[in-house]
């Protein structure tokens, strides 16, 4: 089976923004990332990658996230591209 293309920088760029919007989002919430862990059942290490754009999370996993720290899913990824110049 061939392996997956990688993502292209922006891609790569949005993923971070996304993981830095979920810290913001869960900071302001005064929340740990064990308290978002241990709502949601999502593994620490897991979530780290998550909040550092190491790692893409599912549609499940953003949901749950999402229900763990009590806002609209639209509060974790609500960022904006990048304007173009």
């Amino acid at each position: 089976m061939p392996r997956p293309t990688p993502p292209d920088e922006r891609v790569i760029t949005r993923r971070r923004q996304v993981g830095e919007q979920i810290r913001r989002v869960r900071e302001k919430h005064n929340m740990s990332q064990q308290d978002v862990c241990g709502r949601s059942g999502i593994d620490v290490a897991t979530y780290s990658r998550i909040e550092q754009g190491h790692s893409s999370p599912k549609l499940d996993t953003l949901i749950r996230i999402a229900d763990a720290i009590g806002v609209p899913l639209t509060h974790l990824v609500d960022v904006r591209p990048p304007r173009r110049l």
